[in-house]
């Protein structure tokens, strides 16, 4: 049986409900899960996959679309647990991944800290904190824009740069669904770009929107947001030239 399944996996920082949805691809052979969230994750991850009757241990690969923490958070929990794994993500993200480089967001959140007022410091060193706990995890397989995969009848890997330099975005052909990570999110029910605070290369990521208008897409599903079904050509277009 194929399936795309996004796992709502809802959480409280102290700031109010939020959600994040990573999500499980199912055929006859594999079972997928695109990235698996923030740090000490895995049994929200086990919980909500379980609420959709999909059995972690069953996993077949992990993909990862980009390594900021709230997506590789989990990353060497779940490695832990189930060895059998194997973990996928672009080549310009395995060194941070694998923690041979700091990554690019505490690198970003360092560089920003002597410019904050100072009552906003202790919290910035917090985030810091939170941000250089994450475990480093190898990689077992490099994927690059063109990449596919036999998943679902068909996969394609795509580059999707500009949140982050390594991004990556999946489609699965029969479906016509794009798992977008935080190339896009939807905020109030609309298609937008992530954060421009947490988007490294804005022009980068208005180009990424624009690649993907050379596909067939009837659904994203946004890490942020979950499923958007609307006007997607037209959201793209606007997104693209904005």
């Amino acid at each position: 049986m194929q399936k795309i399944t996004p796992l709502r996996v809802g959480f409280d920082f102290g700031n109010g409900k939020n959600t994040i949805y990573p999500v499980v691809l199912t055929d006859e052979n594999e079972t997928i899960l695109i990235d698996c969230g923030y740090p000490r994750f895995l049994p929200y991850m086990e919980s909500a996959a379980g609420e959709e009757g999909i059995d972690l241990a069953r996993l077949t690969h992990i993909v990862i679309t980009h390594h900021d923490f709230d997506h590789i958070g989990a990353l060497a929990a779940v490695k832990r647990k189930y060895p059998h794994i194997s973990i996928i993500a672009s080549e310009d993200d395995v060194k941070y991944i694998n923690g041979r480089e700091k990554s690019l967001r505490l690198r970003q959140a360092e560089a920003l800290y002597e410019k904050l007022p100072e009552e906003e410091k202790p919290g910035a060193l917090n985030f810091q904190k939170l941000l250089g706990s994450v475990e480093g995890v190898n990689v077992d397989l490099t994927v690059k824009d063109g990449d596919t995969f036999s998943w679902l009848g068909g996969t394609d890997i795509i580059a999707t740069p500009g949140h982050m330099p390594g991004h990556i975005s999946i489609y699965i052909k029969a479906y016509k669904t794009l798992i977008s990570g935080d190339a896009l999110v939807i905020e109030n029910g609309e298609l937008e770009i992530a954060n421009p605070n947490y988007t490294l290369d804005m022009s980068g990521a208005k180009n990424s929107i624009k690649k993907l208008l050379d596909y067939d897409i009837e659904k994203i599903i946004c890490y942020h947001g979950g499923e958007y079904t609307g006007d997607i050509k037209a959201s793209l277009h606007k997104l693209s030239n904005t």
